[in-house]
């Protein structure tokens, strides 16, 4: 065998080898990144699940709560809404997302109402207030959103969804009365724009959900 054709088989066996191995190593790459999809897919599900249960407690529904998402845009704000049913199909209460804009920048917020709009929950996500100041609008801070508890637009007056120094019902922050009048406003126009205009159109839609 002469050297040519040795250095062609040579060539010809590494390089069948080499495709072999980039071959075998996307296939790893595949598998992998189809697992790591199905598990990070899956802690989403569990965050936005953990999240919501917070202001619409899971006793409360037996639907799949993510599955109703729905977002409105409405006097150029967007609320992204979850509806909560019971097996009766019957409506029990809803998650609202919406955002405030407070101090430092966006104060991203959940609210929780029941199927008679009572305020089951408030939560902040996210927000980029002043620690030791704004923050204390997170539940892990202070309890200061547990005020919002059991109020509705029927237990208050629209003077009294306003901050104390306005002349309403909510403690400010000593040294930062922007971060809870923005909350107590946002909960104050998520509570209007549910009675206006989401829930008659949600109640008309229900089926959709069926």
């Amino acid at each position: 065998m002469s050297v040519l054709t040795m250095d062609k088989e040579t060539i010809s066996y590494q390089g069948g080898l080499l495709g072999i191995v980039a071959a075998v190593a996307a296939g790893i790459l595949l598998l992998v990144s189809s697992l790591s999809s199905d598990a990070i897919a899956q802690r989403t599900y569990e965050d936005k699940m953990a999240g919501l249960n917070q202001v619409l407690p899971s006793e409360l529904y037996q639907n799949d709560l993510l599955a109703t998402e729905r977002n409105w845009d409405i006097d150029g704000q967007s609320y992204r809404v979850f509806v909560g049913m019971n097996n009766e199909q019957m409506i029990t209460g809803y998650a609202i997302q919406s955002t405030a804009q407070g101090y430092a920048g966006d104060i991203n917020m959940l609210v929780g109402i029941d199927a008679d709009q009572n305020i089951l929950a408030v939560r902040v996500l996210s927000h980029s207030e002043t620690p030791g100041l704004g923050d204390k609008i997170e539940r892990t801070k202070s309890n200061w959103v547990d005020n919002f508890e059991n109020q509705s637009l029927n237990s208050l007056t629209a003077q009294q969804w306003a901050v104390k120094k306005d002349g309403g019902q909510f403690d400010q922050f000593t040294g930062a009365t922007i971060t809870p009048r923005a909350v107590v406003g946002q909960v104050y126009k998520t509570l209007q724009v549910m009675q206006q205009e989401i829930v008659p159109q949600i109640a008309k839609e229900v089926s959709v959900y069926e």
